[in-house]
């Protein structure tokens, strides 16, 4: 980086007094190998040890990136690990305050800096998305000539938020919300570390799992509560930070779920039965509960695609599709704004009309096929394309459906031990009252009853 007069001020006062930083920017990694988490990112020869590494030189020199994440991942602290272990000049940029004026005067700044002093340039650029098609088109030259090795960080899919161009001549690299394990690590070595709190207070058990909760895998977040809840602690002359303490802090109650254990389960079965139930309010409780206990939005979503076929199949064909639309928003997006999704995919689910047929109908099919009632295919109905199946009869006396009115056939479909059995009994709710009509009507012809079927 290239600090003026105020931010090299700025830094020499952090480094005298340490607690005039967040705690969150205090215990920023000083080394890749501080990094928490994203070890998928670090290992040897990756792109990012290459750009902090003696490497890179020549024509295989290290690629531009686009860290690509949400919140709280580390994608400006590797971009920090990156300009305090690198050997080359490093730039930071952020697209919420800079134009093409900026990134035009970083790059000949760089091509100067290679001409006369032979020093490579990185350059950071903290929320790409937010630049526009034109200003994104700005850093190619730059980016195609490797005159700057860029850093771009996004939090948003880059596949719809960054330009072809760019992208095509960058590694992406996909960044993981961090694990609880990731957390518990950060927290622990925050409390005790010169660099953080010190030893100054104790985390208990209980407080540390809320702060796992509230954190929901952002190590920002979760740095931020615990010195909130460090603060009000020492203020009260208390060396542990109490839950309750920790509560009145972060202004955030600690939510009785425990991902691994029985609320777990039993959370995730009351929102289910509540939208089994058309309690759309106390489905959309639970769902909160879920959400602001920190639980994988994934999860949830895969619960509404189960229940969209389990409880509402047939009497609202569109359940499902909503379902599935949400879980993909989901996996898209990410929290917080994915509550949102997960919220319309909820009330949508429980106002729906109600159908379990489905989901009998194949758990009845699977019961007579466990007892033995497959039975061989109808000699008809087998495939006679084969050399030689129709010296066996193959495929004989098959009647194509669509030569005849209707494009029913009156003939035998399912094995002779099943055969007349009904396993579908759609309900008259919603829209699979039509479809029960129609099986009643198609069952009728395949038995050859009804309006003749001769061509």
């Amino acid at each position: 980086m290239e600090p003026d007069l105020f931010t090299a001020a700025a830094e020499e006062r952090q480094e005298k007094d340490p607690s005039a930083s967040p705690l969150a920017v205090r215990m920023r990694p000083r080394t890749l190998d501080e990094v928490v988490g994203q070890q998928h990112l670090l290992r040897p020869g990756s792109p990012l040890r290459r750009l902090v590494g003696e490497g890179g030189k020549g024509p295989a020199g290290p690629s531009s990136v686009i860290l690509w994440g949400p919140p709280g991942t580390g994608k400006t602290t590797l971009a920090y690990v990156v300009s305090k272990a690198t050997d080359k000049r490093f730039t930071e940029l952020s697209a919420i305050t800079a134009g093409v004026k900026e990134v035009r005067a970083v790059i000949d700044g760089a091509r100067r800096s290679s001409g006369a002093y032979g020093k490579d340039t990185v350059l950071f650029l903290d929320e790409i998305h937010r630049f526009s098609k034109a200003q994104q088109d700005s850093l190619l030259p730059a980016v195609e000539n490797r005159w700057v090795t860029l850093i771009a960080a996004t939090t948003e899919n880059p596949y719809f938020s960054v330009i072809s161009p760019l992208l095509s001549r960058s590694l992406l690299l996909t960044l993981e919300p961090l694990t609880d394990d990731d957390l518990r690590g950060l927290l622990r070595r925050a409390v005790a570390d010169e660099r953080g709190l010190a030893g100054a207070v104790e985390l208990p058990g209980d407080a540390e799992a809320h702060l796992l909760r509230i954190a929901g895998g952002d190590a920002r977040r979760a740095l931020t509560a615990l010195e909130a809840g460090a603060g009000a602690a020492l203020d009260k002359g208390e060396r542990e930070i109490t839950l309750a303490t920790l509560e009145e802090a972060v202004d955030r109650a600690a939510v009785k779920y425990d991902r691994d254990g029985d609320q777990h389960y039993d959370v995730a079965s009351a929102l289910i039965k509540s939208i089994r139930g058309s309690d759309v309010d106390a489905a959309l409780h639970y769902l909160a509960r879920m959400i602001e206990a920190g639980e994988d939005p994934r999860f949830i979503a895969r619960r509404l695609m189960i229940s969209a076929s389990e409880d509402i199949g047939l009497a609202d064909p569109t359940a499902l599709q909503t379902a599935v639309a949400a879980a993909q928003a989901v996996a898209m997006i990410g929290f917080p704004e994915a509550r949102i999704t997960l919220a319309q995919a909820t009330v949508a689910l429980a106002l729906a009309p109600k159908s379990n047929a489905a989901y009998l109908a194949i758990d009845a099919a699977l019961a007579d096929v466990r007892a033995g009632l497959a039975g061989p295919v109808p000699r008809h109905l087998r495939d006679g394309h084969y050399q030689g199946a129709r010296k066996m009869g193959h495929g004989e006396g098959y009647r194509y459906p669509h030569d005849l009115p209707g494009g029913i056939a009156a003939q035998q479909y399912a094995p002779d031990g099943v055969h007349g059995r009904r396993y579908y009994e759609p309900t008259r709710y919603g829209a699979e009252a039509r479809y029960a009509e129609v099986a009643e009507r198609v069952r009728a012809r395949l038995r050859g009853e009804g309006a003749p079927d001769k061509p």
